[in-house]
């Protein structure tokens, strides 16, 4: 049977099915190649222009191996058979196309100027008034994309075409779909999209945090049943150290990469501009995106990383925001000038014991805001309307994994351990799956209740300044 192929630079040549092709080559995916993968990172690391295009395409081979290694595979003349529709057949097409399709709703920028709608909220001012409410993020963003655009060109109509289940696609990108396999292939710490992401940033980055041994873990995949019929995998207890491995380096890789101080400045740099220009609506709303899907509108194809940077320019040019701030903000961001750090003993990066208890973490943060109020307070009080503050309290903290107490506190059925989605499993050598988190001989259990607390305060320099000169600052490093 003859295949197209794509050549990747971590797997080599890649065989896509006709409606894969299809899929690739619609306006939608096609976004996706304007769309860097680490938003800002190529401040820091230069070789970081890499895509969201190459990654889903990366993270639907990553999927489709780990359905080999787990035996759920048909084979290949099943396929690329439009006509097979087995229920081994679909599973295997659809977990491989929700692989394919699971950063099809990913913002400009990616995370940088989601935050920023998300901070926004949906404000109803935009849109038609039949139109359904969606959290604005890439996850429902996503999944809108893959029911509403049944129109030439559109992946609705793709998928319809070729008689595949567009609401298992979304459900398995949602994290939501009826079979539990499905689910942890998809999302969980061990899924087919960090078993592709590590990997490729590391490369592109050129640093080796996210280096694991992807081999072993694949081949030591292995499906188990659940009480209720359904199937889960797991890892063989002879690669559990691979396994830990893998999240000891995506540890350290959000540590130092993701979370670099160089380059994350920028990201927030970039978030508030976004929610600027969403105020002052220089920006398209969420429920304007909506609508520009469902039309199949060509102003989304454009609304990538290249949209954002010219309407920063277009700002700049044209002068249409008189708040010295804000512009200040995006000269910094369109030529890489960064923004000083405040530095302050409650403001330092922590390891932080969490142990199922967020008491130490929300006191952490209500000190540190109650200091960046601090410093508000100074601005207003003694500034020149020049200075500015801005602080990145990260919602999310980066962890191991989640700790055996946690997990357990988080339940909401009362089934087996090993039924829940996101934990590692380990097949151990008596033969029952077990969580990684509850086996003696873990180091990650130690370290699940250890998380890395990084907050980050930035600074213009004419705030600094007159930080210093109402000795706020006496005892901090030099800038």
């Amino acid at each position: 049977m003859k295949k197209a192929v794509i050549y990747d630079v971590l797997y080599g040549f890649i065989p896509i099915t006709e409606w894969e092709q299809a899929i690739i080559n619609s306006p939608f995916f096609q976004r996706l190649r304007w769309i860097k993968q680490l938003s800002f990172a190529n401040y820091i690391f230069p070789g970081a222009e890499h895509n969201r295009f190459a990654h889903a395409i990366g993270v639907m081979q990553s999927m489709d191996q780990m359905i080999r290694a787990l035996g759920i595979a048909v084979p290949d003349h099943e396929l690329f058979d439009a006509k097979a529709t087995s229920p081994a057949a679909m599973l295997h097409k659809s977990l491989r196309i929700s692989a394919l399709l699971h950063d099809i709703g990913t913002f400009p920028f990616s995370h940088a100027v989601e935050y920023a709608y998300i901070r926004h909220g949906n404000d109803d001012r935009d849109g038609p008034e039949d139109q359904k409410p969606l959290p604005n993020n890439h996850e429902h963003l996503g999944s809108f994309i893959i029911k509403n655009t049944r129109f030439e060109g559109g992946l609705t109509q793709i998928l319809e075409d070729y008689g595949l289940d567009i609401q298992m696609i979304s459900n398995i990108i949602k994290g939501k779909a009826p079979e539990a396999i499905a689910n942890q292939l998809m999302h969980s710490d061990l899924d087919a999209d960090r078993m592709d992401y590590l990997l490729r940033d590391s490369h592109y980055t050129g640093i080796q945090y996210g280096q694991f041994d992807r081999d072993y873990i694949l081949a030591n995949l292995e499906t188990f049943t659940l009480e209720d019929g359904t199937r889960g995998f797991g890892v063989r207890e002879n690669a559990l150290r691979a396994v830990e491995d893998f999240l000891i380096a995506r540890f350290n890789w959000y540590s130092q990469v993701i979370k670099n101080p160089g380059s994350g400045k920028f990201d927030v740099l970039a978030a508030h501009i976004s929610e600027d220009f969403l105020e002052r609506r220089l920006m398209y709303s969420f429920p304007q995106l909506l609508e520009m899907v469902e039309a199949g509108d060509e102003r989304f194809f454009w609304w990538n990383d290249i949209y954002f940077i010219t309407k920063c320019q277009e700002v700049r040019t044209t002068k249409v925001i008189d708040d010295p701030k804000v512009n200040e903000w995006i000269e910094m961001l369109l030529y890489r000038k960064a923004p000083k750090t405040v530095h302050h003993p409650e403001f330092q990066h922590r390891i932080l014991d969490n142990s199922g208890n967020e008491h130490d973490r929300k006191a952490r943060i209500q000190r540190i805001d109650a200091i960046v109020d601090s410093f508000q307070d100074c601005i207003e009080a003694n500034g020149t309307g020049k200075e500015w503050i801005l602080a990145d309290i990260p919602e999310k903290d980066i962890s191991f994994t989640a700790s055996l107490a946690k997990i357990q506190k988080k339940r909401e059925t009362a089934g087996p351990l090993a039924a829940e989605r996101d934990p590692v499993k380990i097949i151990t050598r008596r033969g029952g799956p077990k969580l990684l988190v509850e086996l003696e001989n873990s180091i990650v259990r130690r370290l699940s209740t250890m998380i890395n607390f990084v907050p980050s305060v930035y600074a213009n320099k004419a705030a600094i300044e007159l930080f210093k000169r109402n000795g706020m600052l006496e005892n901090a490093p030099k800038q």
